[in-house]
């Protein structure tokens, strides 16, 4: 007859419970996972799926730490933070893709352009979620979800689940890493900045040599058909862009995982 102690039973629950708050923490703020249209339950169901497939290949605890335990508990929360820093490194990457469309929408005229989003839950730019949608497809093309299941197991052998409290270098990492939704849509957005720039020039040229034209009814038109047309051609240049900053995101989430350690 098989018989289970008591023992025997947390050291099973804390040797999937461990591992799944760390995973359920990157499930829950990652892009594309983390999307408030999926349903909760289909996360956790995510979730539990990544942990049973991971589980195997995982490197035994260096420690048995009874999961009932405050230092259990403690340890859960260090793994669900863990996993949340390891998801907002590439949710870093697609708020960039929000002030390129902020920046652009402003520049256009279409800053008063918005809609109810019930996804961010607020008011969105409609050219900033346009980006974000092509941001996604082209993320998704590129196996990034892929990549990012694998780079979450492969942060249980840069950062064992041990009680030793993370190194406060990784937090610092995260927060500089932040400075690059600023500096990469500033710099995404430039080409279509600097052509507008470069029109409302050319129109103020235009009032002073003729001032019986009508600014305001000429210079909406021709902002957004310039801001549209340059918009359109970037798009042709923009799955490169976006590579090398996916890129980024996972080279610095390994380095912040390496930083905790």
């Amino acid at each position: 007859m098989l018989s289970v102690t008591s023992a025997q039973l947390d050291a099973w629950l804390a040797l999937l419970a461990y591992p799944l708050a760390r995973i359920l923490g990157l499930v829950g703020a990652a892009p594309v996972f983390g999307n408030n249209a999926v349903p909760r339950r289909l996360k956790l169901v995510v979730g539990l799926a990544i942990a049973i497939g991971l589980l195997p290949v995982l490197p035994p605890p260096a420690q048995s730490v009874p999961l009932g335990s405050w230092n259990g508990l403690l340890m859960l929360f260090q793994q669900t933070i863990t996993g949340i820093a390891m998801g907002l490194t590439l949710r870093i990457v697609f708020a960039a893709l929000d002030v390129m469309g902020e920046i652009i929408s402003l520049q256009m005229g279409l800053s008063f352009a918005t809609f109810f989003d019930p996804v961010a839950g607020g008011q969105t730019g409609v050219v900033g979620e346009f980006l974000t949608l092509i941001a996604t497809l082209i993320f998704l093309s590129l196996n990034g979800h892929l990549l990012m299941v694998d780079a979450l197991a492969r942060s249980f052998e840069w950062l064992p689940i041990t009680e030793t409290q993370p190194h406060k270098g990784g937090w610092l990492m995260l927060a500089r890493f932040g400075s690059t939704i600023f500096a990469a849509g500033l710099l995404m957005a430039l080409p279509v900045v600097t052509a507008l720039l470069i029109t409302n020039i050319a129109l103020g040229i235009l009032t002073r040599a003729a001032p019986q034209l009508n600014l305001f009814a000429i210079g909406f038109p021709i902002t957004l058909t310039v801001g549209f047309g340059v918009l359109l051609l970037a798009l042709g240049h923009l799955a490169p862009v976006l590579q090398g900053l996916y890129d980024l995101g996972f080279h610095t989430m390994a380095n912040l995982v390496r930083a905790l350690r």
